[in-house]
């Protein structure tokens, strides 16, 4: 878990919101709204064993990220964000 599945949430050039992995050219994701785009974040990162995702603002600054757990984790973390 951690830096080896991340996603992050920014803002298409074209309109909506790109949900794209770590360094990739191509997103993974897109849709019309931000929240829309957070949410499938969180989907693909659980799916995929557990990660970070980062959420990027209109200017393309980090303003918030979110830990998610593994589906069948079972030692799961014991923060509570």
């Amino acid at each position: 878990m951690g830096n080896d599945n991340r996603r992050h949430v920014v803002k298409n050039d074209q309109g909506g919101w790109d949900v794209r992995g770590e360094g990739a050219k191509r997103a993974s994701a897109h849709a019309d709204t931000q929240a829309d785009a957070i949410a499938r974040a969180r989907e693909i990162v659980g799916n995929a064993g557990g990660g970070e995702v980062v959420i990027h603002g209109r200017d393309g600054q980090i303003r918030d990220s979110d830990t998610v757990r593994p589906g069948d984790d079972p030692f799961p973390p014991r923060d509570t964000k």
